[in-house]
Formats: structure tokens, C-alpha cells, sequence
């Protein structure tokens, strides 16, 4: 995902990150409020849209803690329609 906005730091030794996929029609604000949602859960360690597909999320998390199943629990805690894509 070489139009990721930024890499996504973590401290957890095992982190990963995978791509969800979210709805189209999410504004620009709508993106923000979900990304500053997504990393106050206990799951995601953090979370960006990316730049040039902004219907597409990157979100790291320990995998040694939580599963990608945890992960999409996240996002559709926040009314999404969000389906895993897969690992980068």
C-alpha cells in the first residue's frame, strides 16, 4: 500500500496490520472521526485511511492479543459496513 498516508507506529512486538474496507461515501470528516474512534479501542493500536483509495483502512493491532476477527468486531462497533481485506 505504497499510498498509505503515513506507517503507523506501535510499540507491541508482534503488531500487524491489515487492510479493511469500508464504504465509499465516508466524507473527509466522517474518515477522521472513524480513525480517532478505531485507535481508542483496546484493539487497534492504529488506524489510517489511505490516501488514494480512502475506502480502504490500515489497521495495526498485536496480533499475540486480539485476531483480525477482533479487529472487524472494531469497526462494525462503529455502525460500518467493513470487510476484511487481508494482511499487508
Amino acid at each position: 500500500m505504497e499510498q498509505a498516508v503515513q506507517h503507523v507506529s506501535s510499540e507491541a512486538k508482534n503488531a500487524v496490520e491489515i487492510v479493511v474496507h469500508v464504504s465509499e461515501d465516508l466524507g473527509e470528516e466522517q474518515r477522521n472521526l472513524v480513525v480517532s474512534a478505531l485507535e481508542k479501542t483496546d484493539e487497534i493500536l492504529g488506524a489510517e485511511f489511505c490516501l488514494l483509495r480512502n475506502h480502504l483502512v490500515l489497521a495495526k493491532y498485536d496480533r499475540d492479543v486480539y485476531s483480525s476477527h477482533d479487529v472487524l468486531k472494531s469497526f462494525k462497533s462503529l455502525n460500518l459496513k467493513a470487510k476484511l481485506i487481508g494482511p499487508i
